[in-house]
């Protein structure tokens, strides 16, 4: 009996060992690269970007860029406060953002997520409060700017 036990741990050891050791490929292992850094002109090259600043100050500069998957706002940020401090007030226009350390692309979700297979990074939803039953909206072309508006 204590040979038939022996034989039944050795069996099971490799197999648990397997998965813990990272010999199986797991069924949901992440598609989108590590979480580029940068200042806005690399995280721009990356995606083949010429940015058109629109913003440069010391803790926010921000550009428009256009590439094949279309157009989009890609902004980055001096600390990470000054980022979501942007991003909560943002997020009130509706649209689609991809999040990374220090930096924001906005646009429509498909070049969104278009960006995140290059970028990396975290997508999030904005919540439109604005009332005239638009749907999906994104702030106009590329999405919202940060800035106040009346």
């Amino acid at each position: 009996m204590a040979l038939v036990t022996a034989a039944l741990v050795a069996l099971a050891l490799p197999a648990a060992t397997a998965c813990d050791a990272g010999g199986g490929e797991p069924a949901a292992a992440p598609k989108t690269p590590e979480t580029a850094t940068g200042t806005l002109e690399q995280l721009a090259a990356k995606v083949a970007c010429e940015p058109n600043i629109q913003t440069d100050a010391k803790e926010i500069r921000q550009a428009n860029c256009e590439t094949k998957d279309g157009t989009y706002v890609l902004a980055t940020f001096a600390t990470d406060r000054g980022q979501r401090e942007w991003i909560n007030e943002a997020n009130d226009y509706g649209g689609t953002y991809l999040v990374g350390r220090k930096w924001v692309a906005v646009g429509e979700e498909k070049v969104v997520t278009a960006l995140r297979g290059r970028l990396g990074g975290a997508v999030e939803t904005g919540s439109s409060h604005h009332s005239g039953g638009e749907k999906g909206h994104t702030g106009g072309e590329g999405g919202h700017s940060g800035h106040h508006g009346s």
